[in-house]
């Protein structure tokens, strides 16, 4: 994009946005795309807390015919504009969820011609931006889809994005330019943190310690070359997110999904939107998971769920 100003009235020049499509575009008669629906991936983009209940949809539906899955990759990641890509490092600017949103709203209309978003489909921390979007600009999608996240970064969350601040905080150099020893070290502190919350308490409870360390080391692999600044700036702007009072605003059909790990918990962050949001449907999936890779007949339940409510907005 050739520009994009933040809330607070910052703006950069030259901005760079990646993104990719699946799926078949179709078009009404002014040559608008209909059926867009905006797929939004937790901050590591490759993880996944449904892992193998995409290939089920997607083998057991024609949601890929019928559908036209855009992923616009957010404000503060590396494939997109971010602090390690443009290069400011710490001097990027402070951003917020509603600047994240705007940011794929910019670039939408910018690059589609879509009058209305079939809808929002995310998970984890990728559900902060639908939910600040559906609260902020209600009328703007027909349905949204949301898997393992919350309203609000709060409690137990809070504490954990505290804890990562403060570790963040504890480089040194943090206000220097290039790598250095003590910036890696933070990052695989992080990502021992984050690994501890990738899973059910259950499916770690019945690995042994040689199990667990090999598991970590393939999760490190996935995340070690993330960027400190990337990852600072993106924490920030989480441990702002609260949506819990703009909820009621929500116009769209909703489905909330927990599957229970020990960062989401369905009890405290899932069942609220029952009462919260109108209308909407809440399954929970039962946490005894007791293995740390998913099989796709595992999240089978979740799949035909999720096949069922999307199947209703097929045009």
């Amino acid at each position: 994009m050739d520009s994009f100003e933040f809330e607070y009235g910052r703006v950069l020049e030259n901005v760079k946005v990646q993104y990719s499509t699946w799926g078949n575009p179709k078009f009404d008669d002014e040559g608008f795309i209909t059926n867009a629906v905006l797929y939004f991936p937790t901050f590591r983009g490759i993880y996944s807390f449904l892992r193998e209940s995409h290939k089920y949809i997607i083998n057991n539906s024609d949601l890929l015919d019928e559908f036209y899955f855009i992923i616009i990759h957010s404000l503060g990641t590396p494939d997109s504009c971010s602090p390690s890509s443009t290069g400011l490092n710490y001097n990027f600017p402070r951003y917020t969820s509603l600047d994240a949103v705007n940011f794929k709203r910019q670039f939408l209309e910018e690059k589609f011609k879509i009058k209305k978003i079939s809808g929002l489909v995310g998970e984890g921390i990728g559900g902060y931006q639908i939910l600040t979007w559906a609260c902020e600009y209600p009328d703007e999608m027909e349905f949204i889809l949301c898997i393992n996240t919350a309203a609000k970064v709060s409690g137990y969350k809070f504490i954990l994005a505290k804890t990562l601040e403060n570790i963040i905080d504890s480089v040194e150099d943090y206000y220097s330019d290039g790598y250095s020893i003590s910036k890696t070290k933070c990052i695989i502190a992080i990502n021992s943190l984050l690994f501890a919350h990738s899973a059910s308490k259950k499916a770690f409870d019945n690995l042994s310690n040689a199990e667990i360390a090999a598991i970590f080391e393939d999760f490190n692999e996935e995340c070690f070359f993330w960027d400190i600044y990337d990852f600072k700036f993106r924490n920030d702007c989480d441990m702002e997110f609260d949506v819990i009072d703009k909820l009621h605003d929500i116009k769209a059909k909703s489905l909330f999904v927990g599957t229970n790990n020990n960062y989401f918990r369905s009890e405290l962050d899932i069942l609220p939107f029952r009462e919260s949001v109108k209308d909407s449907i809440v399954i929970i999936m039962d946490d005894e998971k007791e293995d740390y890779y998913f099989k796709e007949k595992d999240y089978a339940f979740i799949g035909d769920e999720v096949i069922d409510f999307l199947n209703k907005f097929i045009k």
